[in-house]
């Protein structure tokens, strides 16, 4: 589709900007309010607000931060797509990591981009986006190869004889990173159980979960597993290896 043409005219690509730093946002808006076919229409500082934003206003493009309090991106980026809603996301990361894009893209992204990206070459992507392109570093493709590049990353990330590759790759559910943050927090499973109003057997199932999900050993490797892809906060606590 071209979104930013309708019945031979100009039409404004709508773009939604989420990210949790204020400062970033504002150096964001300065970037396309020089740009005359596209228009910020909100923005918001969590996983919760981008959420509800985007079914208020239903914007061509959502700039998303991975990076989030509460529901983090990719979540968002989930259950987005688990609703067929048809804004194109573009995640930003500071975090430049081969799995996290591979877990980007198949979450429903659209494009995956660090941070400290050159402006222009954010503007392009949000215009390629916007007209039904996916883009990955400087690769852009269509649907079709899309899927042919991500069954060629999952493939040689998971090797080519695991009955389901894509499980490897399927990110953690909210209750489950709402464990692990508070692990990283240095929070004993039956400290976690309180917090939540849970059982403490109920902690120690998801918490096998969560391994299982990231292949470690312990909750230590799945906090440094988590923290490493801004996934969530990092707390000075150490995490609680054998607290239970």
């Amino acid at each position: 589709m071209e979104a930013n043409r309708a019945d031979g005219a100009l039409r404004k690509i709508t773009l939604l900007i989420i990210d949790d730093h204020p400062v970033f946002r504002q150096g964001l808006r300065n970037v396309f309010a020089t740009e005359d076919d596209i228009h910020v229409v909100a923005e918001g500082a969590n996983g919760e607000q981008a959420l509800e934003l985007v079914q208020a206003f239903q914007p061509d493009v959502l700039l998303l931060d991975i990076n989030l309090p509460g529901i983090n991106g990719l979540q968002v980026t989930a259950r987005l797509k688990a609703e067929h809603t048809p804004t194109a996301i573009v995640l930003l990361t500071a975090y430049d990591d081969m799995e996290q894009v591979l877990h980007a893209m198949r979450s429903g992204g659209a494009a995956y981009c660090p941070k400290d990206i050159e402006p222009e070459l954010l503007v392009e992507i949000v215009r390629k986006v916007a007209n039904g392109y996916y883009v990955v570093g400087n690769q852009v493709f269509d649907e079709e190869g899309l899927k042919n590049w991500l069954d060629a990353g999952v493939e040689a990330a998971t090797g080519p004889y695991m009955v389901d590759p894509g499980e490897h790759f399927v990110p953690l559910s909210p209750r489950e990173m709402e464990i692990l943050q508070f692990v990283t927090q240095g929070k004993s499973n039956k400290e976690i159980a309180q917090s939540l109003g849970i059982s403490h057997q109920t902690v120690k199932n998801h918490m096998t979960s969560i391994l299982k999900k990231l292949d470690v050993r312990d909750r230590t490797q799945a906090a440094v597993y988590a923290l490493r892809r801004g996934w969530v906060r990092a707390h000075n606590a150490p995490p609680a290896e054998e607290r239970k």
